[in-house]
């Protein structure tokens, strides 16, 4: 059973498009503020209270960081070209890194050449439920990772 196109919006682009190319803004435009206006925390984690968002709570009260902590930092770093120092920081921001920016060039470049993003993944013949394990996974292990080099086991 094949489902419905979604409706169409400008351009004869469906609607889907647009907020793939408007997430691939975002995520270019991200970038560039983190790369160009914030420095990594040196402790490989805190960077995103430079932002104004609250400290990690799980670090506060458990000295255990969260399964997020250092994103932001290695985010930073990859943004400011610093790969190698990204990866070692928390693999899983490394990563998050390299999407925002496959999906900032995938946007541009396909909305430059007249494509329907929402199209072009739609008939993909890779499923979602299987990305989202192995995205998941990906963090799981960054994370048991991360606490190993909080916890000066490795690093």
């Amino acid at each position: 059973m094949r489902e419905a196109s979604p409706p169409r919006a400008a351009g004869g682009r469906s609607a889907g498009h647009w907020w793939l190319a408007g997430g691939g803004l975002l995520a270019a435009v991200a970038l560039v503020v983190l790369g160009a206006f914030l420095t990594p925390a040196e402790a490989g984690v805190g960077t995103h209270e430079k932002l104004g968002l609250p400290a990690c709570s799980t670090m506060r009260f458990f000295e255990v960081p969260c399964p997020g902590c250092g994103v932001t930092t290695s985010v930073t770093l990859a943004a400011q070209g610093r790969f190698a120092d990204s990866f070692a920081n928390q693999p899983f921001g490394f990563l998050v890194a390299l999407l925002m920016g496959g999906l900032a060039a995938f946007a541009a470049v396909g909305t430059v050449a007249g494509r329907d993003l929402y199209r072009d993944l739609a008939a993909l013949p890779v499923r979602a439920k299987p990305l989202w394990i192995l995205l998941g996974a990906a963090m799981a292990l960054a994370w048991v990772y991360k606490l190993l080099l909080v916890r000066g086991v490795i690093g």
